[in-house]
């Protein structure tokens, strides 16, 4: 088993101190990284800042291509339905998927059991969420409809008032 990492073990807020250089300094600097982590009483060479670095790195790029994804989702779809919490509630379940199957038994079970648990407690509230909105969506078009037969209005404009209320395409 690997040792490990002194940077895991550092404080907390000399961790997030260290993870703000890192990122302000574009990942870069490490040997004045390591001199300013002596000068704070943590003798952490800069090899091993450059490994922590570099996964920290992908890690970061990771999330930023994941939010520019999830940009893409919502100008393309609007989001009327939550389209972006969906996508990515299926991302992360292929990620805890390929992360359980990957087999080489780095990760934390009772981790992945919380979030696939939280995952699971989301999935009901966005489908509660959406039934909900149908819901109020039907509710109103059903009212809309009795208003609209009142006034005299015939059955093809009714049926296009309920269609818009709806969003559904003609």
């Amino acid at each position: 088993m690997p040792r490990r990492s002194k940077i895991e073990g550092l404080p907390k807020a000399v961790k997030q101190w260290l993870d703000v250089a890192l990122v302000d300094g574009n990942f870069s600097g490490y040997e004045q990284l390591e001199a300013e982590l002596k000068t704070r009483g943590f003798d952490i060479g800069k090899s091993s800042i450059h490994r922590y670095g570099s996964a920290f790195e992908q890690k970061l790029a990771t999330l930023k291509l994941a939010s520019e994804q999830a940009k893409a989702i919502v100008t393309a779809t609007g989001d009327d339905e939550g389209a972006v919490s969906e996508a990515l509630m299926l991302m992360v379940q292929e990620h805890l998927f390929n992360l359980l199957n990957s087999g080489d038994g780095k990760f934390d079970l009772p981790k992945i059991a919380r979030a696939v648990a939280d995952l699971g407690r989301t999935t009901v509230t966005q489908k509660k969420w959406q039934t909900e909105v149908r819901a109020r969506a039907t509710a109103a078009a059903d009212a809309a409809e009795r208003i609209a037969k009142k006034g005299g209005l015939s059955a093809t404009s009714v049926a296009e008032i309920r269609r818009s209320i709806l969003g559904i395409a003609p």
